[in-house]
């Protein structure tokens, strides 16, 4: 009887000992290591990424946290960020795919000129083109995509004088953040210089550069209005010039290593609700990098549809070498190109 007793016993202590290690595996606590190439009083610092983990935290319980590293503090570039993701240097990075150039082809359509209008509604249309077109398992799959946006309407910030007309390209080395950016430049008949945002300062204080393509967003986080003097942007009614495309992409071993409830709540901060609502964060930025603008005395001027359809036949080329290129890599870059303008269209604000 003492025998049975012990031998109970023993499997009593064990079946408490496994389910003090169940309940330490389901009440763990993870930090997430988040890195991007902004300052952090930059618009994705400040009223993305922080409120982003402050939502998780709570609605984990205080069990996911994160500890944010702004302006690259984990080292390296930013077009290395979506590979020290993918090789667990970060668990989450935020950053363009477009920074490294042609991997992620596919994607660059909505970086083509005159796609998008607000970012709100294209970040949504951006989601599910990625999903609709099987690109998380094919360009993205070595990551796990949280959530993807755009930016706000991209404009024209420049030095010396206002562009107004097409020839007034002719002669200026202007900045640009992607290939599909790079190539309507040149098709606009002015010269690309291709860098990643955070060196567009010292670029435009150096006169590298006559002026660069940004979002108004931006502007403030790299003192672009207090860089230059004119400001150009296109007829509110008309499509955007450029946008760029962004992903908030987590390191898959990572994703799936986290207990399913933890899962769930990155699930429900990801998605295409969450890409709408950062693309929302965007659009609201503008009004004030604008005003910085304004306020500082810098002369904004307007391009009229009229002569933005001289633009928009000077880029057609740029879209004809994209379809070529994706079509070439095994993809119908003419079904793409009406999948993603469908779903702008589709998500568009009236």
């Amino acid at each position: 009887m003492n025998n049975g007793l012990s031998h109970n016993g023993l499997r009593l202590l064990a079946g408490m000992a496994l389910a003090a290690a169940l309940t330490s595996v389901s009440a763990q606590e993870v930090t997430l290591k988040v890195a991007h190439f902004l300052p952090p009083g930059s618009t994705a610092h400040a009223k993305f990424i922080t409120p982003w983990c402050e939502k998780i935290a709570k609605e984990s319980g205080g069990r996911l946290k994160c500890q944010i590293y702004p302006a690259m503090q984990l080292g390296g570039t930013p077009p290395q960020l979506i590979d020290q993701v993918r090789d667990g240097v970060a668990d989450i990075v935020w950053t363009l795919p477009g920074y490294t150039a042609g991997r992620f082809p596919a994607v660059e359509v909505f970086e083509l000129p005159f796609m998008t209008k607000a970012a709100e509604g294209s970040s949504r249309a951006l989601w599910e083109y990625v999903k609709a077109n099987k690109l998380d398992q094919n360009e993205f799959k070595d990551v796990h995509p949280v959530l993807l946006h755009v930016h706000d309407e991209g404009q024209l910030h420049l030095i010396k004088g206002p562009i107004k007309q097409l020839a007034d390209f002719k002669g200026l080395k202007l900045r640009a953040p992607t290939r599909q950016t790079n190539k309507f430049i040149a098709a606009l008949g002015a010269t690309p210089v291709g860098m990643p945002v955070p060196q567009v300062s010292e670029a435009l204080s150096k006169g590298v550069i006559d002026g660069a393509m940004l979002p108004w967003e931006v502007v403030p986080a790299v003192k672009a209005h207090e860089l230059v003097k004119f400001h150009t942007e296109t007829d509110p009614q008309s499509r955007a010039l450029y946008t760029t495309a962004f992903i908030f992409a987590m390191n898959k071993a990572r994703y799936e290593s986290l207990p399913a409830d933890l899962k769930k709540v990155i699930d429900a901060n990801g998605g295409a609700d969450a890409s709408a609502w950062v693309g929302k964060v965007w659009d609201q930025s503008a009004v004030g990098a604008r005003k910085l603008a304004t306020d500082r005395g810098n002369q904004i001027n307007t391009v009229a549809a009229s002569e933005l359809k001289n633009w928009e036949q000077a880029g057609q080329g740029v879209y004809e070498s994209w379809i070529s290129e994706v079509s070439g890599k095994g993809y119908d870059g003419k079904v793409l190109l009406k999948s993603a303008q469908d779903l702008i269209r589709k998500y568009e604000q009236k």
